[in-house]
């Protein structure tokens, strides 16, 4: 197989080698057969974050949000709609603040929403505030280079 990425499923978090010519096509997993790709983003939580965030090879942009937050519930539609357009250049996943407090407190988050790019394993960009789809395509881009 020439240059694979590893891609974590966004179902089952197990870990899947795809050639880097081929992410455009999707595939499913070798694990439980749900497709690596599906326009949304991904719920995170303490059990998936570090197949995401650190193994998988491509980057992630993490929304930390809340339930009781205005802002947060305002751009869900808003980042929704941007995993359609950054996938598979980039994995999206949402992580509620409240649920996963040891992670939020782990990247220092003050205030919500919060985006963070991560790549590696590593912050690469930061982001507060609600912003519209095209604004958050266009500055995990500009991250990105």
């Amino acid at each position: 197989m020439a240059d694979p990425v590893i891609i974590a499923c966004p179902s089952c978090a197990s870990l899947n080698r795809v050639p880097r010519e081929r992410l455009a096509q999707g595939g499913k997993c070798g694990r439980c057969g749900a497709p690596l790709f599906a326009g949304h983003p991904v719920t995170l939580t303490a059990a998936n974050f570090d197949a995401h965030a650190a193994r998988s090879g491509i980057p992630l942009l993490v929304d930390f949000w809340a339930a009781w937050c205005g802002p947060c519930r305002q751009m869900a539609p808003q980042f929704e709609a941007a995993a359609a357009d950054l996938e598979p250049l980039v994995r999206l996943g949402k992580l509620d603040t409240e649920a996963e407090q040891a992670i939020a407190g782990r990247y220092g988050i003050r205030s919500i929403p919060t985006m963070i790019l991560i790549s590696g394993g590593r912050e690469i960009a930061r982001q507060s505030g609600a912003m519209p789809k095209n604004a958050i395509v266009g500055w995990v881009r500009q991250a990105l280079g």
